[in-house]
């Protein structure tokens, strides 16, 4: 990366930045075919031609107290990360979701007069919306996968594109139930629900002994229910999995990864809030949805009023209503979460009514989401006269 302006730096955050960054790494390169590519990668932007200086998974925390503890690691790594950007001195750094991180090194390049993009617009529209400031003084563009937070930024005078999801690209209109259960090795006419109890180490921490609480609740109304978790990564099947060894509970199969073949497969699903929701949406599912930060995260939130949106779960949000239900720190439980699966299972009407909401919502977010992103971010460069 020695050739100054023909490269990019990219820095994302766990899998589903990894995922992003992969799509739009070869949509960059379908264009530009001599671009380089080098930053904070996952596996799958290694496969696709990202150079790692660091590892995208190992950078992964939620909750505010959660960043504090890891505060003295995430310097050094900005650090380094200022430091050899700034000696590659690349068309653009691109910040791909991992916003806490990612803006404060947005600013820092910015003022050295690097272009720079966010890739993901961070929940500014829910809580802290006073980071909008900061964000037009650190940013040159910022790339939206909800059609509603370009609105947001026009509004702050911040340039903002909508560019759509990749998840709605690759994930068919009408998913192939039967399909999927014969892949899974699950008989047709079985009722299977699906558990996603998230990707980083703190949320499944959290939410796997209510996720197999609830999972066992239901079982026990429902004998002959099956339970699937799609596993995001390693670490996330580890943590599940001593969960499972302390719960006295019905089976559950644990696959690695096939998310979305595990979702098409199920009658509902208990999920994380996060990406996952709306890969479930995607597929078209009824699902109930669970969130849960430290207690002291939770009150500094209740104390300073930092939540603005009406509801937490993309499906709520994108729909603006409440659509799906999405339970909160003490409601998290194994009871709960339990009726709200099993209110699913038994009313038909509604979950047909859901799933023509969500095809609804997947035909908005279809737009070629990478390559959209990929024109933006070189439209930019050749607005301000940077050669890629």
């Amino acid at each position: 990366m020695a050739e100054a302006g023909a490269s990019l730096v990219l820095v994302a955050g766990e899998t589903s930045g990894d995922n992003l960054g992969a799509g739009l790494i070869a949509a960059l390169k379908a264009r530009r075919p001599g671009l380089r590519f080098a930053g904070v990668a996952g596996p799958r932007m290694v496969a696709a031609g990202c150079e790692p200086w660091a590892d995208a998974e190992g950078i992964a925390v939620m909750g505010l107290f959660e960043v504090l503890k890891h505060l003295p690691s995430f310097l050094r790594l900005r650090r380094q990360l200022e430091a050899r950007t700034l000696a590659a001195r690349p068309a653009a750094w691109i910040g791909i979701d991992f916003a806490e991180f990612n803006l404060s090194l947005a600013a820092r390049l910015k003022r050295r007069g690097l272009v720079t993009v966010q890739y993901v617009s961070p929940q500014v529209w829910a809580w802290r919306q006073g980071r909008v400031r900061h964000m037009a003084r650190a940013l040159d563009l910022v790339l939206c996968l909800l059609p509603f937070e370009k609105q947001f930024y026009d509004g702050a005078g911040l340039a903002a594109d909508f560019v759509g999801h990749p998840l709605a690209d690759r994930l068919p209109l009408v998913a192939d139930r039967a399909a999927a259960r014969a892949a899974l090795g699950l008989p047709a006419a079985s009722t299977v629900v699906a558990l996603l109890p998230g990707s980083r180490r703190g949320e499944v921490e959290r939410l796997a002994g209510d996720f197999l609480g609830a999972a066992a609740w239901l079982a026990g109304r429902r004998p002959g229910v099956r339970f699937i978790a799609p596993m995001a990564n390693a670490t996330a099947r580890a943590l599940f999995e001593a969960a499972l060894a302390r719960t006295a509970g019905p089976p559950v199969t644990l696959l690695d990864g096939r998310a979305a073949e595990a979702l098409t497969a199920a009658d509902v699903a208990l999920v994380a809030s996060g990406t996952a929701t709306l890969e479930t949406l995607l597929c078209k599912r009824p699902m109930v949805v669970a969130y849960r930060v430290s207690t002291a995260t939770r009150a500094l939130f209740r104390l300073f009023g930092l939540m603005k949106a009406p509801f937490f779960s993309q499906p709520n949000l994108l729909a603006g209503r409440r659509v799906v239900p999405e339970l909160l720190q003490g409601e998290v439980t194994a009871e709960r979460l339990g009726q709200e699966l099993d209110a699913w299972l038994g009313d038909a009407p509604r979950v047909a009514a859901l799933e023509a909401e969500f095809l609804r919502i997947h035909e908005t977010l279809r737009r070629g989401a990478s390559e959209r992103a990929a024109d933006a971010i070189l439209a930019l460069l050749d607005r301000q006269g940077v050669r890629a």
